[in-house]
């Protein structure tokens, strides 16, 4: 919220750019690749994510001009939400692992099967609702929305976790637990 704080300051200075309300914007065209401090190329959003119609024919040229099927929402400039539309053909996505990622395709082998499956165009958003809310309540914090939030240090102050497990539940589940305190 301190952008809305500054913005509020300015505007009380004679400087209007504050607009009350609830400004959303979609962000996309997101680049699909980029490269690590290595040189080595990698995943921007996440290895599932498609190239756009008119970039795609990038994968096999240049990975740096292919744009993404990946988008966010946001909402006073605060993320509310992303998602993307997912690759469903088995060979391009078998290409991106092994060419452009240098990843062993083998570990998504029982992926690459299911695309062969004939899976068809999909994807998806994930909506922040705390976030959300926190913005249309103009909440000071997020743990002022969320029904049960974690205090200082990640403890649940309604479960009382974390905690430890007694050595009798954890036999039950063949768990053991070695204590490796370095001195």
């Amino acid at each position: 919220m301190a952008r809305v704080e500054v913005a509020k300051l300015i505007d009380s200075k004679g400087l209007s750019i504050y607009e009350p309300g609830f400004h959303f914007l979609w962000i996309n065209q997101f680049p699909l690749f980029e490269k690590n401090n290595l040189g080595q190329w990698k995943s921007v959003h996440h290895p599932f994510t498609a190239a756009s119609p008119e970039t795609a024919h990038f994968l096999y040229t240049d990975p740096s001009k292919v744009i993404g099927l990946h988008h966010d929402l946001v909402c006073n400039g605060q993320e509310v939400g992303g998602g993307s539309i997912r690759v469903h053909n088995p060979e391009v996505q078998k290409y991106i692992f092994t060419e452009i990622l240098k990843e062993n395709s083998c570990e998504m082998e029982y992926f690459l099967t299911a695309l062969n499956s004939g899976a068809p165009p999909h994807g998806g958003i994930a909506l922040g609702l705390d976030r959300l809310i926190a913005i249309f309540v103009n909440a000071k914090s997020i743990r002022d929305v969320i029904a049960f939030p974690k205090a200082p240090g990640g403890k649940d102050l309604l479960c009382g976790t974390p905690t430890m497990v007694d050595d009798e539940i954890l036999s039950q589940y063949c768990i053991s637990v070695s204590n490796h305190n370095k001195s």
